[in-house]
């Protein structure tokens, strides 16, 4: 539940940076001639739209735009890869589901990327060794994204893609399943030996296998409700987020709180689903331990 929590916070700060650098000023040579001689400013934040050209100094990106080619510093700078998806956003999301989540890539990745492959840079630029580029920094961190679509659908698939779509299976639920299961391990070794708290050592070993129990059956039909259900939620909430920020056609952002308000009910539902699922695998197992008598009541 922790990573989920934290998965959602830093997709939604990833959406409200891309937002709020989506409508700052593009930069091309008409306006890079205008810059002042001090840029280190705060105020000189800006959005270029090109394509690759070289890899240079290391960590230099070199960015060819229409009419301006500007070096870009990866130097901490998270940089993200759009998946290429062929469906357009203007249809409906019930039947193209979500889209696929931009990927955070490393920098031999970046390498591999052709020559010409678009990318979005935002962010401040800065004066470096005589030279205006691109830079990150914790106050104003660049966004760097690269891309293979029309750029008119850049800021919706981006926007809606920009969450994990199965989140409460994220980092942190691997650690949190092992020291579940090794604690419960734990308790039912320390009472085994120990007759009044037998029912007590089979549910800690029936609750070791939690995590498989909505894989199996009949618990499993529930389940498959829970997984259509949490997708629903999830399109409910990117169609929220492109109503939001004024990215879907003919929507107006109050009546589509409605988007929100679904998604968490259905969220709600799907987890009802799913622990419903639990639940019924549990007493079949206990229904089929009590009736070999490996338990009795």
């Amino acid at each position: 539940m922790a990573g989920a929590l934290f998965s959602r916070d830093k997709w939604r700060r990833f959406r409200n940076r891309f937002n709020d650098l989506r409508k700052c000023a593009l930069l091309n040579y008409s306006q890079y001639r205008q810059l002042p001689d001090d840029v280190n400013t705060e105020s000189n934040t800006f959005r270029f739209i090109g394509e690759i050209e070289s890899i240079t100094d290391g960590h230099t990106l070199w960015v060819r735009g229409k009419d301006l080619t500007i070096p870009v510093s990866l130097d901490k700078t998270k940089c993200f890869l759009l998946p290429q998806q062929e469906d357009s956003l203007h249809g409906s999301f019930a039947s193209q589901g979500v889209p696929e989540t931009p990927a955070q890539i490393r920098w031999n990745t970046i390498c591999t990327l052709t020559e010409g492959a678009k990318v979005f840079i935002g962010g401040q630029l800065k004066m470096k060794n005589n030279r205006l580029s691109f830079y990150s920094s914790k106050e104003n961190p660049l966004m760097v994204i690269f891309y293979n679509c029309p750029d008119d659908d850049l800021p919706r698939r981006i926007i809606s893609g920009a969450r994990t779509r199965w989140e409460y299976w994220n980092t942190v639920t691997p650690i949190s399943l092992a020291a579940g299961a090794l604690s419960l391990v734990y308790i039912a070794a320390s009472l085994l030996e120990r007759p009044a708290f037998h029912l007590t050592v089979i549910t800690a070993i029936i609750a070791v296998f939690i995590p498989i129990l909505p894989i199996i059956p009949p618990g499993i039909l529930l389940t498959a409700l829970y997984q259509r259900f949490m997708l629903n939620a999830t399109t409910l909430r990117a169609k929220w987020d492109l109503a939001k920020f004024g990215l879907l056609p003919d929507a107006h952002i109050q009546p589509s709180r409605r988007f929100d308000i679904r998604a968490y009910s259905l969220e709600a539902l799907a987890w009802i689903m799913l622990l419903a699922g639990i639940l019924i695998n549990i007493i079949f197992i206990f229904l089929i331990l009590f009736q070999f008598k490996v338990i009795t009541l």
